[in-house]
């Protein structure tokens, strides 16, 4: 089970953060069917940047794609601050376990194309 993996691995770095707070709060009455749409319909906004990465990624396309992934993620996790989200996209497009899962699904380059496109997003 990956996203207990994941969970585990979060609240081991993260717990005692306001944003992991945030997060139990809401995820605290879902069943595993809600976290699975939910882990689903996040997997199918990184498809969307799989979709967009022969455009640039400072394009409006993927900038758009961005702040989709940011409200969602706001809205289902926890508040998506601009230095939050420019973590998570080094942790996308690092090479580790996060980027092959979402290659996996969304094709090959998609983590690194959303990664970069997040990198512009959050410098602007």
């Amino acid at each position: 089970m990956k996203s207990n993996y994941y969970e585990k691995q979060a609240k081991k770095l993260w717990g005692k953060t306001p944003a992991y707070r945030e997060y139990e709060e809401k995820a605290k009455d879902r069943t595993a069917e809600d976290q699975d749409r939910i882990s689903a319909d996040m997997m199918a906004i990184f498809c969307e940047f799989g979709q967009a990465k022969d455009r640039p990624a400072d394009s409006d396309e993927a900038q758009k794609l961005v702040k989709k992934l940011q409200d969602f993620i706001t809205e289902h996790y926890y508040a998506c601050t601009d230095e939050i989200l420019a973590g998570l996209g080094e942790a996308y497009g690092c090479g580790g376990e996060f980027t092959v899962n979402i290659n996996t699904a969304a094709g090959e380059g998609s983590a690194e194309y959303a990664a970069e496109a997040i990198r512009i997003y959050c410098n602007k």
